[in-house]
């Protein structure tokens, strides 16, 4: 089962609306995370065998210039999303890319368009 964090700037709700959908998600601000640094957000993650949900392109950046295989990163590039929005996107995110983000993987959601890289990357 995925299990997901969020980051700082996302709807701290689509945390508990994902717990409905019994997924096991967290957002930072929950864990007493929320002015963490990213290299901190991405340890936890890593520690805890979470997917990072964020909207900072800092942590793809991050997972390159590391080599790393994990953990994976969701990165949103729609801006504005509330509580139920964000659910939905993550929910189908989950559905499409859950072996990929298993495995390590940053997958990037647009408009209408969802990109999947396999980790390890290199710059």
């Amino acid at each position: 089962m995925i299990k997901l964090l969020l980051d700082q700037g996302l709807p701290r709700s689509a945390a508990a609306i994902l717990r409905e959908y019994n997924l096991d998600a967290i957002h930072v601000g929950e864990i007493g995370g929320a002015r963490w640094a990213d290299i901190e957000i991405i340890r936890r993650a890593r520690e805890d065998g979470r997917v990072i949900v964020t909207l900072d392109a800092d942590f793809h950046a991050i997972l390159v210039l590391s080599g790393v295989k994990s953990p994976s990163v969701i990165r949103i590039r729609i801006q504005a999303l509330r509580g139920e929005e964000l659910t939905r996107l993550v929910l189908m995110v989950v559905d499409r890319c859950n072996e990929e983000l298993k495995n390590g993987a940053m997958v990037t959601v647009q408009e209408g368009r969802l990109r999947v890289r396999l980790l390890p990357l290199v710059s």
